[in-house]
């Protein structure tokens, strides 16, 4: 997770030139721009998801995706969403990776 859509972005392309050797699949997902492409690619299924919090909130609460799968959480720059006004967001999305069943 990152604080803004620059570094999702930012972080997606780092991420792209590992996982192309490994043929797994990567997606940013932010605000800013139209959800349908983003969505359509995110139920195509993704192994590394990079996401900004508001966002991925949006998914989880339409329900085009969970976090049951999820491994591991990286929480990039995060003291800048908590400085952001995160911090309500974030537990939010770490409660659903420890439990997804609420």
């Amino acid at each position: 997770m990152a604080p803004t859509r620059e570094l999702a972005m930012q972080i997606e392309v780092e991420s792209r030139k590992f996982a192309q050797i490994c043929q797994i699949k990567t997606l940013a997902i932010f605000g800013g721009v139209s959800k349908y492409e983003q969505q359509r690619k995110l139920r195509e299924g993704v192994e590394i998801l990079i996401a900004t919090p508001g966002r991925l909130l949006d998914f989880m609460n339409s329900k085009d995706t969970n976090l049951r799968r999820t491994t591991y959480l990286v929480l990039d720059e995060a003291d800048r969403m908590l400085d952001m006004g995160f911090e309500k967001d974030i537990r939010k999305i770490i409660g659903n990776v420890t439990h997804p069943d609420r």
